[in-house]
């Protein structure tokens, strides 16, 4: 396979999982410094790593948002959360994946990772009926 026909596959593929919008806006921001870090990380990790077919993309995200709970990566981690919905994963099975990490990462990780959920998907949680019924101490 060419550089440019691997570079293009996993283009498509960042596309389908990450959004359009946000894979244009990446490369409208391309320089002459971040263009070759760009590219880099488009064929290895949108190619060779989400290309690998032993994962879905459903479990690949379940892992992603796990590492990025665990490391602290909250811009990632919102964009990631998106994708997640985009891959078919369903609100309570995020809520499941933050109370793994929160069991092997700590509680810190937990709350910070919680913060970004709520955020990025409030209006699901919202509809989902998982709002507005706080129990009393």
């Amino acid at each position: 396979m060419t550089d440019d026909k691997k570079y293009q596959e996993a283009l498509a593929r960042r596309r389908e999982v990450l959004g359009d919008s946000y894979v244009d806006g990446a490369i409208a921001r391309e320089d002459g410094f971040n263009a070759p870090i760009q590219r880099f990380l488009t064929e290895n990790i949108w190619g060779d790593v989400w290309g690998r077919g032993t994962l879905t993309r459903r479990e690949r995200s379940f892992l992603t948002l796990a590492v990025l709970m665990a490391t602290n990566r909250p811009a990632e981690l919102r964009l990631h959360l998106m994708a997640a919905r985009r891959n078919g994963c369903s609100i309570d099975e995020i809520r499941e994946v933050l109370i793994h990490v929160s069991a092997y990462c700590g509680a810190p990780a937990a709350v910070d990772a919680m913060k970004q959920v709520n955020e990025v998907l409030a209006d699901e949680i919202e509809t989902a009926g998982m709002t507005g019924s706080r129990r009393k101490p």
